[in-house]
């Protein structure tokens, strides 16, 4: 083998590893995913040979479903909001902090990271009920004469998946930031503008793709969380992840199942693609820089 042959193949057989790990735990599963979609399912029998697309028209034709996918995505858009409100300013005055201050809170942003989120959503079951820490303390104030309903309600669910989703966006924030040239700032600031001034200009455009590249985790692991609005949420406040669980092993329905999957799937490629697209037009000078 010649010495230019083998510098274009070196790079096929180094990433070959990692694609074969790749194609085998997500494509293959996927793929066959796909396939069960297509299956009949017959409660005597179960899963036969047949291919339908009963599954698919039963999806997008029932209420029913379409109630759960658009509970599904008002939250993780509510849950992607506020996790930009939150995380924007968080990570902007942590990159302000100095050592060794900025080290311990940036530890102590991540470190839930480091919990299992069943074990944080139980945190959180206890905080929010209702003799739990927040309605004692709101009883406590007279703020509320009784406890406020925050378990199996959509609002703790949010409140849980916030928590659970932060570090996430600051940490897509924080490598933003670490590109961005201090001395801009600062020539804004000896120009006359004032912080607010400076803030909106020049740093939040600067820092904009971290914040969607930060949008689009969150927006996608909301999406497909399951822990949180299973625990929080309860049987009644079903999300599309706890409705193909019921499928898959409550009426063992597969097929229908994988279809409420894929339609996920389908569904969080479009908004993401399509959410990107947008923005990277809209904003077309900060994403070319």
């Amino acid at each position: 083998m010649t010495t230019a042959s083998q510098s274009r193949s070196a790079p096929w057989l180094l990433t070959a590893p990692g694609l074969a790990v790749f194609l085998t735990m997500l494509l293959v599963p996927l793929g066959l995913t796909a396939v069960l979609s297509f299956r009949v399912f017959d409660g005597m029998f179960g899963v036969q040979d047949t291919l339908t697309l009963a599954n698919y028209l039963e999806v997008f034709g029932d209420p029913y479903y379409h109630e759960i996918f658009m509970r599904t995505g008002l939250m993780s858009l509510g849950v992607t909001f506020i996790c930009i409100l939150i995380g924007v300013p968080e990570t902007l005055i942590l990159s302000r902090m100095r050592r060794p201050w900025r080290g311990l809170f940036l530890v102590l942003i991540l470190a839930p990271l480091l919990i299992s989120v069943v074990v944080r959503t139980l945190g959180w079951s206890i905080l929010l009920g209702n003799n739990g820490l927040i309605n004692q303390v709101l009883m406590a104030l007279g703020i509320v004469d009784e406890p406020l309903r925050l378990v199996f309600t959509m609002s703790g669910v949010v409140i849980a998946m916030t928590h659970v989703m932060v570090p996430f966006m600051v940490i897509s924030i924080w490598a933003s930031l670490q590109k961005l040239d201090p001395q801009v700032e600062n020539a804004g600031l000896s120009l006359g503008a004032s912080n607010a001034t400076v803030t909106r200009r020049i740093i939040l455009p600067q820092i904009l793709p971290g914040i969607l590249s930060g949008s689009i985790i969150v927006f996608a692991m909301s999406a497909s969380a399951f822990a949180t609005p299973a625990l929080l949420g309860g049987r009644r406040l079903k999300v599309v992840a706890t409705a193909a669980y019921d499928e898959f092993l409550s009426t063992l329905n597969w097929p229908l199942g994988a279809t409420i999957a894929i339609v996920l799937l389908i569904a969080n490629i479009i908004i993401i693609l399509g959410a990107n697209r947008l923005i990277e037009r809209r904003f077309k000078q900060v994403f070319s820089s």
